[in-house]
């Protein structure tokens, strides 16, 4: 029986190196590229040996100022995250406690209808308002995708937390929302975590509403690798250097997060 399992799993085993592999190789492709010349880059011979420069690096935060698009990314990224759980918990746990289906069901459809649909509305209003290029266009934008993600990842982990729970601290003379903040909350850090780093990294990333919402005091780190883009040519060693700090701090928040990722993913999957 084990001689037959030893080819199966030698199989699985090579088919998932294959896969990480494939996953992998861009990334590492990208380092190499962002410590190349634009001529190193460009020429097939010595992909994998050749003299490392950081002067990619040095013209990304010295000539592209690239530091205050990252201020403007983590600002714009943690307030629509943080703003977004103040309003998404609440909402995930009406939905999961008390069976709101419809509502459910419309915060559904807001995160399937593709982005650009609200882009326009979104735009004449916040240009009406005169917050065109303003924190508060680009953190509201953001929410647009944060919220809806945030409260279906947490119906699912709110409905598979016993409510016996709640009804031990209502007992013991607890409200209805003293059970949710000190009952809850608490116990539902797993799925919170992963709907902050989710929602988080939905906004660091996002390219649509900054391209039409922000300007040049709010322009986010998407936008500004533009700046590496002409009609005639492309800096790439700069290009690589610039998605090297845009991917850097989400590849390590994931990393150190990794544990509670699995776990909040997997809680609601099986129930009973």
């Amino acid at each position: 029986m084990s001689k037959r399992r030893d080819p199966v799993q030698f199989l699985q085993r090579l088919l998932l190196v294959a896969v990480v592999l494939a996953f992998l190789f861009p990334f590492f492709w990208m380092i190499l590229a962002s410590f190349k010349t634009q001529q190193q880059i460009l020429s097939a011979e010595n992909i994998f040996i050749f003299q490392p420069t950081f002067q990619n690096y040095l013209d990304v935060f010295q000539q592209y100022s690239f530091m205050k698009f990252i201020l403007n990314s983590f600002f714009i990224a943690a307030a629509s995250t943080i703003l977004s759980l103040i309003l998404g918990l609440p909402a995930a746990y009406s939905i999961a406690r008390y069976h709101q289906n419809k509502l459910g069901m419309t915060i559904l459809v807001a995160r399937i209808v593709p982005g650009i649909t609200f882009l326009i509305p979104w735009f004449i209003i916040f240009s009406k308002l005169g917050l065109v290029d303003s924190y508060t266009s680009m953190i509201l934008s953001h929410m647009l995708v944060g919220l809806p993600f945030i409260v279906w990842i947490m119906v699912s982990y709110f409905e598979n937390i016993p409510s016996e729970l709640e009804e031990s601290a209502r007992v013991d003379g607890c409200t209805i929302q003293g059970a949710f903040w000190r009952i809850v909350l608490p116990i539902s850090g797993p799925g919170i975590i992963t709907a902050s780093i989710f929602s988080f990294v939905f906004s660091w990333n996002n390219f649509m509403f900054s391209l039409v919402l922000s300007g040049q005091k709010t322009e986010t780190l998407p936008i500004a690798v533009f700046s590496f883009l002409s009609y005639s040519s492309i800096n790439w060693g700069g290009l690589m250097a610039a998605a090297v700090v845009i991917t850097l701090p989400v590849l390590i928040l994931a990393l150190f997060a990794q544990k509670y990722i699995i776990s909040g993913l997997t809680a609601g999957a099986v129930k009973g």
